[in-house]
């Protein structure tokens, strides 16, 4: 580790930020791999809709009501 902050130390301050927010990102991505079940709670919430619209339909309109 002393010799990872040894070459982090000889970056300009800019590139000194890269590498803290490269990190960061490695940390959030590991979290994730790490963090809850997929949830299916959703599974079925449009069925009342399955007759009404087209899958395509039902896409677009589900983006809608998610802006709103």
């Amino acid at each position: 580790m002393k010799r990872i902050e040894d070459m982090i130390n000889r970056l300009p301050p800019g590139l000194q930020r890269e590498v803290k927010d490269f990190v960061q990102f490695l940390i959030n991505r590991q979290e994730r791999k790490r963090g809850t079940k997929l949830r299916q709670d959703w599974a079925g919430a449009l069925r009342d809709f399955r007759n009404k619209y087209t899958s395509l339909e039902l896409q677009k309109k589900a983006l809608e009501w998610r802006s709103d």
